[in-house]
C-alpha cells in the first residue's frame, strides 16, 4: 500500500529534484503518491526572464515549458519513491502530446501528472496541465532514469 503525502513546499521540491532558477518550474506540490502520481502548481508571473522574448507585446508560457512543468512533476512523484532517490529523470520523448489553450501571465497551471509504465530505466508518464479547469496541455511523455 502506498503512502499519499500533501503538500511539499518548494525547498522540499529542491531536494528531490535538482532543477533551479531560472529552470524549476514546480512552485508546489498539492498531493504526491510516491512512484505513481503527483499534482503540483506552477504559478505563471510576468518577471520571468523568457517573456521578455514570448512574445514582447504579447506574453504567453511557452508550450514546450508546460510540458517540462509536467515532466518536473512526474520527476517528483518517481524520485521520491526510495528506490530511485539517487537518479536523475530525463525526458525521453513525446507521445499523442497536444496543446489546448493559451498560457498567461497570472495564469496558475494545475498540473497533474500518473506514471503509468516503467520497464526497466525507461518509463511512461501521463499529464495533464489545466488552467482554472480549461485543459492547457496533456499527453503522454517517456523518461529515462540514470543512478547517479
Amino acid at each position: 500500500m502506498s503512502m499519499v503525502i500533501d503538500l511539499l513546499s518548494v525547498d522540499k521540491i529542491m531536494k528531490i529534484l535538482p532543477h533551479r532558477y531560472p529552470f524549476l518550474l514546480v512552485d508546489r506540490i498539492l498531493e504526491l503518491e510516491p512512484g505513481k502520481r503527483a499534482v503540483g502548481i506552477k504559478n505563471v508571473s510576468i518577471n520571468e526572464p523568457f517573456f521578455q522574448g514570448h512574445f514582447p507585446r504579447t506574453p504567453v508560457f511557452p508550450g514546450v515549458l508546460i510540458l517540462e512543468a509536467l515532466a518536473q512533476v512526474g520527476a517528483c512523484a518517481l524520485l521520491s519513491e526510495e528506490k530511485h532517490k539517487s537518479s536523475l529523470a530525463y525526458l525521453a520523448g513525446i507521445d499523442k502530446f497536444r496543446f489546448r489553450r493559451v498560457v498567461v501571465p497570472g495564469d496558475q497551471l494545475l498540473l497533474e501528472v500518473e506514471l503509468i509504465k516503467m520497464k526497466g530505466s525507461i518509463g511512461k508518464a501521463r499529464g495533464k496541465a489545466t488552467v482554472e479547469g480549461a485543459a492547457a496541455a496533456e499527453g503522454e511523455f517517456l523518461f529515462a532514469l540514470e543512478a547517479k
